[in-house]
Formats: structure tokens, sequence, C-alpha cells
């Protein structure tokens, strides 16, 4: 039961992510959305599957890997959720849209990088609890390993207000490629931790 929940959680991960790439591209703002209300729930499950085996010398680890991991799901699941409810519906003034707004760059696109930034912490942590033992599971703990250096753009660069160009509807193209690339990084991740649960079953 374990290793299944886990494996369906890296199902949930690896689509959520295509999905998202695609939306990107079409471009589809809601599709890209609401993908991004799934994603933290598949990879919850994943977290909660590579905690559930890590032994006592890699405990600790793995308990900070699921609390970042935590925190992440609940960030961005209230980005999104504003983003696909009182964005997408309400009479909102100017004020509260420059807030609320994703595509602005202001407040809530500053908490969904934080967001991602507690994934990257996350990733490193579990990466740092998951025993390789496969040569695929050396590229899994290295993925995930590199992947939390993505906590220091995410954290710091809302504070430098790079992103301020955005509620001026200026291009994106640039953040788009960007999140491409990160798509293209993290879809191994959640096939790989797929392959990892599919060989861990008893």
């Amino acid at each position: 039961m374990n290793q299944m929940i886990a494996r369906a959680g890296a199902v949930i991960v690896a689509v959520s992510v295509f999905l998202f790439a695609v939306c990107m591209l079409i471009p589809f703002p809601f599709g890209s959305y609401f993908v991004c209300m799934l994603l933290p729930v598949g990879y919850i499950m994943v977290t909660a599957g590579f905690c559930n085996e890590s032994d006592e010398n890699h405990r600790v680890a793995a308990d900070i890997g699921m609390a970042f991991a935590v925190i992440y799901a609940g960030t961005v699941l209230l980005v999104y959720f504003a983003q696909t409810t009182s964005v997408r519906l309400d009479p909102l003034n100017e004020q509260a849209m420059r807030i609320l707004d994703y595509t602005r760059g202001g407040l809530f696109f500053g908490y969904d990088l934080l967001g991602y930034g507690m994934m990257a912490l996350s990733t490193f942590f579990t990466g740092l609890a998951i025993n390789a033992k496969t040569k695929a599971d050396q590229w899994l703990k290295t993925l995930m390993l590199v992947h939390g250096v993505f906590f220091f753009p995410c954290f710091l660069m809302p504070m430098t207000g790079i992103f301020s160009s955005m509620a001026d509807g200026e291009e994106r193209m640039g953040g788009v490629i960007a999140l491409e690339f990160w798509c293209a990084y993290f879809l191994p991740v959640a096939v790989l931790s797929w392959l990892h649960f599919r060989k861990s079953d008893p």
C-alpha cells in the first residue's frame, strides 16, 4: 500500500508537470493554475513514500523534507486557488489585482516563488534521505539534491524587484522559458521516483 500510494503520487507529479509545460506554451493560464494545484498533492504523496522508507540515520533529513513539502503545498495551493476563483471571477479593483493577480508580479507571485523555494528545500533534504542502491536511484538522488539550489533564486529574487515589470504587462517570454526548463528538469524526478517505488514493491 505504501509503495502504491507513493507511485500514484509520482504519476500525478509527472502528469501535472507535463500538462503545466503544455499549458504554458499554448498559453492556457487557467489550465496551468489548475494543474499546479494537483502537483503539490502528488509531491506530498511521493515525499511521504521516501520518508516512510528512510532508516534511522536518515530520518531527520526525511522529516525535514516532509515538513518543507507541506509548507510548499499550503503556500502554492492558496496562490493558485486565488487565481482560479477570486482573480478570475470577482470584479476586483486595480489595487487588489496588483496584489492577487499572479501575472502582475505582485505579492501572490512572490508567495508562489516562496512556495517553490520550500519545494526546493524539500527535494534537497529528501534527496539526502534516499539510500541509492541503483544507478536510477543515484540519478534521482542527484537531481533532487541539485534541485535544492533553486531555493536561493526563489527566495531572494522577489526581494530585488526584478519582477516588478510584470505589473506593466511587459514581455514575459523569459519567464516562460525558465518554467519550461524547470519542467524539463523536474519531469525526470517524477519518472525516476515512479521507478524507485515500483522496484520497492515487496
